[in-house]
């Protein structure tokens, strides 16, 4: 069958247009055509030619990754529904970010989750399989396609792996899609734009580190106590908060980046003790925590629920960090209405949940 066109890079194309015989810059012609501006099958890319691109469709084919529905939040967030050529489906999300018009885009990189933590609404539905690179990929240019239909000056702003799936858990296939987005002829995404955010994988963030990748990191934590978080975020059975925490001064120290700590904040952890125990926990780390409370998820009754704390727990517990310097921050809920927040992406339309359809009807590619 091929390859996926959207998974190679360009030096791959330049090899493969070699050994067919043509030129290899014709490699770079369709790597700029697929990724800069979004071809989606061999006609929209004319000027290789007939020839070319007619002996290339043996080698390589265009991943089958369909738009088949976008809903739009009352606050401007629009989350996206894609289906791939098996029949499973994922969500991407894009956010606007203040008035400045620039734009977050957040992609999946598994159907599913195997992780489970107990209040996300992806890992409660279980994991299906790992995206390819060029699955990964595709998310952006089709966003990037369909918004560019509205706005022709459209660009993505900043883009994190922050949707459905345990990012490190498909390491491989995500730094492919991490390469091909900062390529040159690509879209060109410089590495500090965009971010990984991560349950806790260890040996993920070990690998970063020796890289000493400039991609950022986000790391959910949720708890500062082994005993809690084993019940929040079962990989914290496999990578306890030692070991975890071992691996993140080590890729401070490799990378001299700040890593965010993301807290996802219910009723009973949003504790003065557990901010005293953060506060020991990152005390002489470069850091930033991000304050979420926690987005309400379908579910049924054998299942957990998590109620948000109030507004006064949230600042009692901020000013806890506050209060030993530790950059603090309350995320702004974008998306709630249309299930497209943190921890409420299913890889399902959703169209019988709330929020309103606006001005993006859904639009259909089978």
């Amino acid at each position: 069958m091929g390859k996926d066109v959207r998974s190679c890079s360009e030096k791959d194309l330049m090899a493969l247009c070699g050994e067919r015989g043509f030129p290899e810059y014709r490699g770079r012609q369709i790597f700029a055509g697929v990724h800069r501006r979004g071809a989606q099958c061999w006609d929209e890319i004319p000027s290789l030619g007939t020839e070319i691109r007619k002996t290339l469709s043996c080698d390589l084919f265009f991943g089958s990754v369909a738009l088949a529905d976008r809903r739009c939040s009352l606050d401007g967030t629009r989350k996206y529904l894609f289906c791939m050529a098996d029949g499973e489906c994922i969500e991407t999300v894009l956010i606007p970010d203040g008035e400045a018009k620039r734009w977050t885009l957040c992609v999946s990189t598994q159907a599913g989750c195997a992780v489970g933590c107990v209040f996300c609404a992806t890992g409660r539905d279980g994991f299906r399989r790992n995206l390819t690179a060029g699955e990964i990929v595709a998310q952006a240019l089709e966003v990037i396609r369909a918004e560019k239909e509205m706005r022709p000056d459209f660009k993505i702003g900043n883009l994190v792996f922050m949707g459905m799936g345990e990012p490190f858990l498909n390491r491989e296939p995500v730094m492919q899609a991490i390469d091909l987005f900062h390529a040159e002829r690509g879209l060109n995404m410089g590495m500090r734009k965009m971010t990984i955010s991560t349950c806790g994988v260890a040996p993920g963030i070990l690998h970063l580190a020796a890289a000493r990748s400039q991609i950022g990191l986000a790391v959910s934590l949720h708890s500062s106590c082994d005993a809690v978080r084993d019940t929040l975020v079962p990989m914290n059975k496999r990578y306890p908060l030692a070991v975890l925490m071992e691996a993140c001064r080590y890729y401070s120290a490799q990378t001299h980046r700040r890593i965010t700590f993301e807290m996802a904040l219910t009723q009973e952890t949003c504790t003065l003790e557990e901010a005293e125990a953060l506060t020991k926990l990152l005390k002489g780390m470069t850091a930033h925590v991000n304050l979420i409370p926690v987005n309400p998820v379908s579910v049924n009754p054998t299942q957990p629920h998590y109620e948000r704390p109030s507004g006064r727990q949230m600042s009692r517990y901020m000013a806890v960090l506050e209060r030993e310097r530790i950059p603090v921050s309350l995320r702004e809920e974008k998306g709630a209405d249309i299930e497209a927040a943190c921890g409420q992406l299913r890889g399902k339309s959703g169209r019988e949940g709330v929020g309103r359809v606006e001005a993006c009807e859904p639009i259909i590619k089978m």
